[in-house]
């Protein structure tokens, strides 16, 4: 009884002695936890850095919830769209941005990818020279000029995504997403060099070793290509592209190695 009565005592004096500091932490957490704009914008952007292009359009949507005159959210969205192969629904999203944003650089440079993309070479051409008309001068806009190059065929496009990495110097980011473009425009070697650039960059990130070992697999050099997906495994074991990827380049080892035997049967 007397334990007791020291221990409900001892409770009383420690919520007495630290019943402030416990309710500052509390209030500390529930900041922390607060899910605004910039929660989901920042989580969008992670959203967009590890490939998670669908979850990125959730999040960029939740941004637009809490204030619709974020350019930044609506140009994301038409982003996500871009990458996710949705070329037709990216123009309307963009449409729809522009008459809130008739001048967003980024945004016209966006519509302008998704006009590319989509086979409108003319249209692409004219949106991204607005997105440079209207001091559009940050990496993306020279992306999108240079993914807009590409698809007409020309060779300026080249100095497009010199431009765009030398507005970012070191930035991974950006250069993966120039190794992107190239490799969606079948520009297999040159998406190599520059996805080799962006995992000296960032070594740590699965994703980057993930698509290395595609642009590798893409050019040939399958034992290359084993190893990056290797490697990306190991930073990530939970990735089941990693693991589909190391599994058909062991069966396409299978098929070589079998078809090199019966080879020598016929020649025999």
């Amino acid at each position: 009884m007397v334990l007791a009565e020291t221990n409900f005592t001892m409770s009383r004096f420690v919520n007495l002695e630290f019943g402030d500091e416990s309710d500052n932490q509390l209030q500390l957490e529930q900041k922390a936890l607060v899910k605004d704009e910039a929660y989901y914008l920042a989580e969008a952007r992670t959203a967009f850095e590890t490939s998670n292009f669908e979850q990125g359009l959730r999040f960029y949507s939740k941004v637009l919830e809490y204030n619709p005159q974020n350019a930044a959210a609506w140009t994301g969205q038409v982003r996500m769209l871009i990458e996710l192969g949705e070329f037709r629904e990216a123009k309307l999203w963009a449409d729809k941005a522009l008459e809130r944003f008739p001048n967003e650089p980024e945004l016209l440079a966006a519509k302008a990818v998704a006009l590319g993309r989509s086979g409108d070479l003319q249209g692409a051409l004219a949106f991204s020279d607005a997105s440079i008309e209207e001091r559009g001068d940050t990496p993306y806009v020279w992306l999108a000029r240079g993914d807009v190059l590409l698809a007409r065929s020309e060779s300026r496009a080249e100095y497009c995504f010199e431009k765009a990495l030398l507005l970012a110097p070191r930035d991974w980011f950006i250069a993966w997403l120039v190794a992107r473009i190239r490799f969606y425009y079948e520009q297999f070697v040159l998406a190599l060099k520059l996805i080799q650039q962006a995992v000296e960059l960032n070594p740590g990130n699965f994703l980057l070793w993930l698509e290395q070992g595609h642009c590798q697999q893409a050019v040939g050099l399958m034992d290359a290509a084993e190893k990056s997906f290797s490697q990306a495994r190991q930073l990530n074991p939970h990735s089941e592209e990693a693991g589909q990827a190391l599994h058909r380049i062991s069966q396409m080892g299978v098929l070589a190695r079998w078809g090199g035997k019966l080879r020598g049967l016929f020649k025999r």
